[in-house]
């Protein structure tokens, strides 16, 4: 047990010492605010305040982690050997930085709250970020942070045993839309058909009769060699249908179609599986409402997942509906052009909700690799490399690494040829067979 002094305990102070202490290096912690207590503990201890109380190891602290609301704060970035940290804190802390200020204004997604300029759709962009414009957004900093810390805490406890986590990836599959032809109904199929004719995609056109006269099999419809990865592989993983209405942004299959229905039950029995909550489900409480009941009527137990289409977060309004509604967990925080980590950690987190000061039962697990950042890549080889590096840096501190595939990724057809080949490299990454 670490003991922490503080001159105030504050829920920043919780949320932020439990990420870095706790679920990153594995070592429990307390606080308190009296001196007495704080030298009479006879084990790990630190203190984290203006001044230090004697030869403790001290860590100044920044006054971020003692303010309620939005200020905007000095953010002076500056490189810390292999990485890059803000916030210095002069000679006489033990770590430069108040790493533990600087992790909260990343988890909290700080700069989310500020005024930026946000894209077509109406999302925070990977550009607007401290992370892509100082060069760190593909290192997981958090977690570096945090074992610069433990290399602290290892020097002044040299017999104390230290947890070590292991490196692990939970692969996540988006299904916008189960098939490409399927299923649509007579008025989408006819669009659909004048479409193709007028655009001249005479050989879509072919492959569009084809699937609906039964002689091949639907190009998005990769579900089989999906189910058959699940089986060989010891990580589940987290399947995300979208079950809202037919809208301008998302046109997937009805949910009275008994054969999606029948799909989604069929992938539950593998895999864990959450709702992908429609655009207008992001803004809209009622609608989100509906689609959440629909995902339990269909998989006949509680909803614990969901993932925004389109990636959009629209902070803090629709976490907080998840909250409301039970949901445990969310795979929406990410970019949808850019490789990296968002969050600036690879290990999942607690919303915590910057208007209320409080840390939510909502956990984020954030993505780090989507199959359309990857396609910024013209050859396969720089894919790999970017890929690989990535999961390099979660391996480095024993991190969780979660990408995000789509169903129409494994069709290997245009643009998505060789993404088979790069999804076999995230499941061959762990070594649970080795």
């Amino acid at each position: 047990m670490l003991l922490v002094y503080t001159h105030k305990i504050t829920p920043r102070i919780k949320f932020t010492f439990k990420h870095l202490c706790t679920r990153i290096l594995g070592i429990p912690v307390s606080f308190t605010t009296k001196i007495e207590t704080f030298i009479a503990h006879d084990s790990f201890k630190m203190s984290y305040t203006k001044q230090p109380l004697g030869k403790e190891i001290f860590i100044r602290s920044h006054d971020l982690l003692f303010e309620q609301g939005l200020s905007d704060p000095d953010l002076n970035i500056t490189n810390w050997g292999d990485t890059k940290c803000f916030f210095f804190n002069g000679d006489k802390s033990a770590l430069p930085y108040d790493i533990f200020a600087a992790s909260f204004y990343l988890l909290s997604r700080y700069e989310e709250y500020l005024p930026h300029v946000k894209d077509e759709f109406g999302r925070y962009v990977a550009k607007e970020s401290l992370a892509y414009k100082y060069k760190f957004l593909n290192q997981p900093v958090v977690d570096i942070w945090a074992y610069k810390f433990k290399a602290v805490l290892e020097q002044h406890y040299p017999d104390h045993e230290f947890k070590t986590r292991k490196y692990s990836i939970k692969p996540v599959i988006d299904v916008p839309s189960p098939y490409d032809f399927r299923l649509k109904g007579l008025m989408r199929t006819f669009g659909g058909t004048l479409k193709d004719l007028f655009a001249f995609r005479f050989k879509r056109l072919y492959y569009r009769y084809v699937v609906l006269f039964n002689l091949k099999r639907d190009p998005y419809d990769t579900f089989k060699y999906i189910l058959n990865k699940q089986k060989q592989s010891k990580d589940r993983f987290h399947f995300f249908f979208l079950i809202g209405d037919y809208s301008t942004y998302d046109k997937g299959i009805s949910v009275h179609r008994k054969d999606f229905v029948s799909l989604i039950k069929s992938v539950a029995d593998y895999c864990v599986v959450g709702l992908k909550v429609s655009f207008f489900a992001i803004e809209n409480k009622n609608v989100l409402n509906e689609e959440h009941k629909r995902m339990e009527s269909i998989i006949n137990t509680s909803l614990l997942e969901s993932r925004n289409s389109f990636s959009k977060l629209n902070l803090p309004d629709l976490y907080r509906n998840l909250v409301e509604l039970e949901v445990q967990e969310d795979y929406t925080m990410g970019y949808v052009n850019e490789l990296g980590f968002r969050a600036g950690t690879c290990t999942p987190f607690f919303f915590y909700d910057l208007d209320y000061e409080v840390q939510t039962p909502l956990r984020i697990n954030s993505y780090h690799v989507i199959d359309s950042a990857l396609l910024k890549y013209s050859s396969l080889l720089d894919k790999k490399e970017k890929l690989q590096h990535i999961i390099n840096q979660v391996k480095q501190v024993n991190g969780e690494f979660v990408p995000v595939f789509h169903n129409y990724t494994f069709s290997g057809h245009g643009r998505w040829k060789d993404f088979k080949e790069l999804f076999n490299i995230i499941l061959d990454s762990t070594d649970h067979d080795k």
